[in-house]
């Protein structure tokens, strides 16, 4: 239908509603010289035209990218993109278990779900990096690297949201004197920062600054 003119597409209109005007009064003359009441004596008109017609095609669900599991920890020591310092620290915390939380989706619209990977501390669950690594061509290749301790980065509603920790020297790691939630977009090849949420913290509460009672 693409291909028809503005004139087209109302000539097509025009029949199709002449069309059904047509049979609409022959079924009306009919039903009148067989003496009937109409069409209710045939049943309802729905589940009748069902059942005379073609079958009803049903519709068919989207298709849904199945998350492909990877092994993040092996993506994460062979990435070159990955500071030395990270796959230094990256080992197991307890047996075979190693501090890396993985999540899948999609955020750049690839034929795959992409893979965020954040890798943190053994001892404190401190966030020293977060990647995302999309597909391309059958490998996953990374186009996102935060590591600026503590940081963690997860998927909210189809962008890629990054929280940041941020600490005043003296600050300890349990209050951080800031933090900062930035949102990212994908355009195109590459990640862009769509919004910044910035919260001071106060000292007042929990913090080392509160002044000791006087004597």
């Amino acid at each position: 239908m693409r291909g028809l003119g503005t004139r087209a597409r109302q000539v097509l209109k025009a029949g199709s509603t002449a069309a059904a005007a047509l049979t609409a009064l022959s079924l009306f003359v009919t039903a009148c010289g067989t003496g009937g009441t109409g069409a209710r004596d045939e049943g309802p008109a729905g589940g009748d035209a069902v059942a005379k017609g073609a079958a009803t095609p049903t519709a068919s669900a989207s298709p849904s990218k199945a998350p492909e599991r990877v092994d993040a920890v092996q993506l994460v020591k062979d990435d070159p993109e990955v500071s030395a310092s990270v796959k230094r620290d990256l080992k197991p915390c307890v047996g075979d278990e190693y501090p890396v939380d993985v999540s899948y989706g999609d955020l750049t619209g690839g034929r795959s779900d992409d893979v965020v990977v954040n890798v943190m501390t053994c001892g404190d669950a401190v966030g020293v990096g977060s990647y995302v690594y999309r597909e391309s061509a059958g490998r996953y290749e990374n186009v996102f690297a935060a590591e600026e301790p503590p940081v963690y980065a997860e998927i909210d509603r189809g962008a890629l949201v990054v929280t940041q920790q941020l600490y005043k020297k003296g600050d300890p790691v349990s209050y951080p004197s800031s933090e900062e939630v930035i949102t990212y977009g994908w355009s195109a090849t590459r990640f862009v920062e769509q919004g910044r949420i910035h919260t001071d913290y106060s000292n007042a509460v929990g913090g080392t600054d509160t002044p000791a009672p006087a004597n």
